[in-house]
């Protein structure tokens, strides 16, 4: 581990910790899918529609509330937006643990409306790292730092699914929302205690000298011109357009494959669901960061280009290899066997579920490692919370509709989940074909960032100068 790891993992640990907090919140709402149905409507069938609905606002919750913390973000302290989005994540959650079971409708919407709050401060998570990380972390580490914070996500979310669907399935699901609830809050104390604001644009290759000096401030703000001339550009289009389709696709992946194996005739349990998530989907994402994520830095630090390819290999194989997930020779299962974990991992369709997850996940790793760090590269520093807002509203809004698009389809094919993934699986194509058009912007568009900085660092040394 080299000096500049050091530095940076010591500034941002408690961002990692809160990180962890929070996804273990975020993902239970994924997991318990089929359990909170059953906490709803007990001894009634899986509620397909309410159920992805209630996925579906978390998702459309979280689009709007990052367009307003995005542009906050870039105006004022980003300490305090994420100490803020921590206190509302932490009590929306807690507040869950208080719910009426067995109300049907009614508790149904208690958890909407605590769920859509918890999504629209979540919005400002995803901004906030992106900016903050824009003026810590060196560039030619970009790619670990993104792989770390996702393996964290992924670990802490996974090993959540495990935990969380063990306490539902033992009953205690009450203490499961008061205590992640408090975990959070404890977690953004942390995170205002140790973490002071950076100064913004510092870490800018033509800033990095003269930003060393205290008295200077870069205090640019977005303005219509640099709206136009940047956040508009080609490379920043398709990162925008291809986010809608990419998580479609992954949403609706996620929510088909939780239905497709708890339901039966499959009946394999939440609990035995989150062991094989944690032992294969998490061992592809550590082994992404620990291999792939080196490997792109290192790329990238010969031309920053490298990464659009990346991105593509990433998409197409490991979202397609996902979907061959429902094509397996799947046989029924009783639910006495879905819980025997032991039974499980004698059938060879279980091992051939956990390679495909492997890969996939060890794939779709480069996509979040690599994705950021382009458009850091051609975003001004004063758009950095604005820009990732406006990707992360589009690709919440597909995240939203994957679900809710499910569940109408599974609905009209009479529960065919194959004929419903081929239909998904197209979405990847607009992925695919905008990111390879992209080599053809990016250079172009990186370079008008880099001038604009240029001219800016001359104006503010003479500004000092002359004070």
């Amino acid at each position: 581990m080299t000096r500049e790891d050091i530095s940076y993992n010591r500034a941002l640990w408690p961002l990692y910790l809160l990180n962890g907090f929070q996804s273990i919140a975020y993902g239970s709402f994924i997991v318990l899918i089929v359990p909170l149905s059953e906490i709803f409507w007990p001894a009634e069938p899986t509620h397909f529609f309410e159920m992805g609905l209630l996925y579906s606002s978390l998702s459309w919750s979280s689009a709007v509330g990052g367009l307003i913390f995005g542009r906050l973000i870039d105006l004022y302290s980003r300490k305090y937006i994420i100490i803020i989005i921590s206190i509302f994540r932490g009590l929306s959650m807690f507040f869950l643990g208080f719910a009426l079971e067995a109300q049907g409708v009614y508790t149904w919407a208690y958890f909407l409306v605590s769920v859509s709050v918890f999504g629209f401060v979540s919005g400002g998570s995803w901004p906030a790292v992106i900016s903050i990380s824009n003026d810590v972390v060196p560039k030619n580490q970009r790619s670990q730092f993104f792989g770390t914070y996702e393996i964290i996500r992924r670990s802490t979310n996974m090993f959540g699914w495990v935990f969380v669907a063990f306490l539902v399935q033992i009953g205690l699901w009450r203490q499961y929302f008061l205590g992640i609830g408090v975990l959070i809050l404890i977690g953004g104390l942390v995170f205002g205690i140790h973490n002071k604001e950076p100064k913004r644009g510092k870490l800018e290759e033509e800033l990095f000298h003269i930003l060393k000096d205290d008295k200077i401030e870069y205090n640019y703000k977005i303005n219509r011109e640099t709206i136009k001339n940047t956040m508009l550009s080609k490379t920043n289009l398709v990162a925008l357009i291809e986010g809608i389709f990419t998580w479609i696709l992954m949403s609706s992946l996620n929510f088909l494959i939780l239905n497709f194996i708890q339901n039966p005739p499959i009946n394999i349990s939440e609990f035995s669901t989150s062991i094989f998530l944690v032992v294969f989907g998490l061992t592809g994402g550590v082994f992404s960061q620990l291999i792939f994520a080196r490997i792109s830095d290192r790329l990238a630090e010969r031309n920053s280009i490298y990464r659009l390819p990346i991105i593509v290999i990433s998409i197409a194989g490991g979202l397609a290899t996902f979907a061959l997930f429902f094509f397996l020779p799947w046989k029924p299962l009783t639910p006495e066997q879905g819980e025997n974990v032991l039974f499980l991992l004698t059938l060879p369709v279980i091992w051939t579920m956990g390679v495909l997850f492997f890969t996939s996940r060890s794939l779709f790793s480069l996509y979040i490692s690599n994705q950021s760090p382009v458009i850091q590269e051609i975003n001004l520093p004063e758009a950095q919370g604005q820009i990732i807002s406006w990707n992360q509203f589009l690709e919440a809004f597909g995240r939203g509709i994957g679900p809710t698009l499910c569940g109408i389809l599974l609905t009209l094919t009479y529960k065919n989940y194959q004929l419903t993934v081929l239909i998904i699986v197209f979405c990847i194509l607009p992925g695919v074909i905008l990111w390879l058009m992209a080599l053809r912007w990016y250079p172009e568009d990186r370079e008008r960032i880099k001038s604009i900085l240029a001219k800016r660092a001359e104006k503010l040394k003479q500004t000092n100068e002359k004070s």
